[in-house]
Formats: structure tokens, sequence, C-alpha cells
């Protein structure tokens, strides 16, 4: 089986209403980027981007859609435009981070993505910021939030120092009940482990320090919003680690998978089958209901192990383990029967398919790369007549789940 030639960049939604703090949790992530490169799509509302000029400081790419809302948008051609920009090759890009209007509706948003033909991307997760103060006034005024909750894969629960104890479990437990299976955890001034997100880049030790000084280095050396932290962020969600050198049995896994339980937002690394593909090792992504495999050649003289990490919160983790070690195969044939062919199609399905290479576009030389369009050249925001109707949650699963 042929592994996949193109790198795939994941692409995070950043959702929530107007005032929960989106883009303070932004600015988090890349003060704390731990070398790791970000793109950002800042997707405003309003005729002044406030937002887009507080983030254009801090990202070298940054490409702002206007005051138009993008999930008006007919199809995905729009958002594939701004993130052919973002994941050339040239553009060297660890992570993309699209941040939603207010008002944007957001499985519109994961719709786009997940029909996009770019074969550069790979969906990391759309995460839902909530105002805990605000929260009953905003659910109030805007009650289709109940549905934003419901296709979101992790609810950051933020501004809960404004909040009593009493009143933070209790909107705790209103947004788990709405957003179920999703994870969910509290933050304080949008301020989350950005290794829940994502994991950082690597990068080779001369390349580091020759590169420019960055607005990150300036914080960390005031002493802003780092080190003090880092401990604090880490307890508001669990990891466990998993590894065996007994290969997987691939339906027990995929029932495995098929199964996660409720706050087990992110599983990442590799998964040997065996059998199943003496050739290949299998890495997997997994964000909430979304999952993807990627075959990869194993080296030589590599020793053949299952190797994953779990991530979220709320989680048993020796549950997790349990259930992992029990897809364990019991000892079979060293190369694969029929039985064990039908049994890697569960595993089959969640691989992406490679284009062909005369389907691949060249990459353009960086003088044929278009700008930024300026302020008056972004259209206007479409009328109401425009908008095409809204799914409903169950529409936007159903879809996802083709897509996968």
């Amino acid at each position: 089986m042929t592994p996949p030639r193109t790198q795939q960049i994941p692409v995070v939604v950043l959702a929530g209403f107007l005032g929960s703090g989106k883009t303070t949790l932004l600015n988090h992530l890349l003060r704390n980027r731990a070398g790791t490169r970000i793109g950002v799509i800042v997707n405003d509302f309003g005729s002044i981007e406030i937002d887009a000029m507080t983030v254009a400081g801090q990202v070298g790419s940054t490409v702002s859609l206007g005051n138009g809302c993008l999930c008006c948008a007919v199809d995905a051609s729009e958002l594939d435009t701004f993130l052919e920009t973002l994941t050339r090759p040239s553009a060297r890009l660890d992570l993309i981070v699209i941040e939603a209007s207010g008002l944007a509706e957001p499985q519109e948003l994961v719709r786009m993505l997940l029909a996009s033909e770019n074969p550069h991307i790979l969906y990391g997760g759309l995460v839902e910021v909530v105002d805990a103060a605000e929260f009953d006034g905003v659910r109030e005024r805007h009650p289709e939030i109940d549905r934003h909750l419901a296709v979101a894969d992790l609810v950051v629960l933020n501004k809960t120092d404004r909040v009593g104890e009493a009143e933070r479990e209790r909107l705790r437990a209103t947004v788990a009940e709405l957003s179920a299976p999703a994870a969910v955890i509290s933050a304080v001034h949008g301020r989350i482990d950005p290794e829940l997100l994502f994991d950082p880049a690597l990068r080779p030790d001369g390349e580091e320090k020759t590169r420019q000084l960055t607005f990150e280095d300036l914080l960390r050396e005031e002493g802003h919003d780092h080190d003090d932290h880092v401990g604090h962020l880490h307890a508001a969600y669990e990891s466990v680690d998993f590894t065996s050198d007994v290969p997987l049995d691939p339906r027990r896994f995929i029932a495995f998978l098929d199964s996660r339980p409720e706050g087990l937002y992110r599983i990442k690394g590799f998964a040997d089958f065996g059998a199943g593909d003496r050739d290949n090792r299998y890495a997997l992504h997994a964000v909430g209901r979304f999952l993807r495999f990627v075959p990869q050649p194993w080296a030589r003289g590599e020793q053949r192990l299952t190797q994953l990490v779990l991530i979220g919160a709320g989680i048993d983790a020796e549950a997790l383990r349990a259930g992992l070690t029990a897809c364990c195969a019991e000892p079979g044939p060293e190369t694969p029967d029929a039985e064990t062919e039908r049994a890697m199609w569960g595993v089959l399905r969640y691989v992406q398919q490679e284009p062909e290479l005369e389907d691949v576009q060249q990459e353009p030389e960086l003088e044929d790369v278009q700008q930024e369009p300026e302020l008056e050249d972004v259209q206007q925001e479409p009328g109401p007549e425009d908008v095409q109707q809204e799914p409903g949650p169950e529409d936007v699963r159903e879809e996802a789940a083709a897509e996968a």
C-alpha cells in the first residue's frame, strides 16, 4: 500500500459567540506555540476589523476574509482559495487556525473543510469557546448555541474566574450535556495548554537559532504567560499513553474507536496491525468524531510497536488502557488470510486516497501568489436572501462520517 505523498496540515476551527474570548485564546496559542508555525485565517464580523488587526501583529501569514461571513459561501471553493496560500510548502506552516466570527455557523466551516479538495489539509477539530459569565444570557438571545455545542469536538468554558464554584459546576454540567460526547475544559483568559490542540513542531537545531526574533520571544523574555502557567494548564486535561509489542486486531480496534467515551478529544500515534499489513504501520489521527489512518512503511530494523496517546478531560485512564489491551490480537498466521484481509476493511475505510499525480497542481512561484486584498476590495457581506438554509447537526454528522 502506497502511503500519502503530501504532508497534511491540521486545520482547527475556533468558534464562539462575540465576546466569548476566541481572539484572546488565539493570541495565547500564538504566544505559546513552542516553535510551531501557525497560519491564521480571520473571519471577522463588522466593518472595522479590530480582531484581524489584533492578530496581524503576531503572525506573518495572516489572511483576512474581510467583513463578509464565511459561512455564507456556497461551497468550499472560497475557503480553499485562502487555504492554498497557507498550505504551500514555501509557507512552511505546521498548523492553521480559522477564527470564525461570533455570528458564523461553525457547522458550515466544518462542512467546507471536509468537502475541500485540498490534499494538504487535515481536519483538526472544532473548538467552541463559551463565556461562563454570560452563558445563560447568550443562550437566551441566541438559542442556536445549543446546536453549535452539539457539533463541537472540544468546548472551552472560558472566564470561569467570574463565577462562583457552584455556578461553575452547574454550567459545566449543562455544557457537557449539550456537547456530549465532546470534552469540556475550563479556562481563564483563554489560557489552555497548546498541546491539547497540536503537537509542538520539531525543528533542526540550527534553524531556530538563526531565525528572526519574534513577538513570542519578547513576551517570554518579559515573563508573560509562559512557564508559570504550564503546570496549571496541563492539569485541565489528562493524557493516557499506551504501548504494545503485540499487534492490534483491526476489528476490535475499530470497535474501540467507534465506542470512544465522552470527554476523549484527541488520539494520536501509530498502530501495528501485524499480518493485516506487514509493510506498514498506521499513523492515527482522531479528533472528536473525525478519524483518519495514514499507512507509513516500517523502517528497516524498526521495532514493531503500537504507540498511542489519548487526550481528554474527565476520562478513565485505566478503563482506556484495559480497552486497548483487549484489542491486542491472539497469535495468528504470519501472512494475511482471507479473514485478516476482511478485518482490515474497517481500517481502510478511514485511509484517505492520494490523488493521482496529474491531478495535483504544481505550486506557483512566490511572485505568482496574489497579495491579500485591501479592505476596500473585499466584497460586501451578502444579504439574507443569499444565505443558504442552515443544516441541522445531524446533517453535519452524516456528512462528516461520509467524508471520513
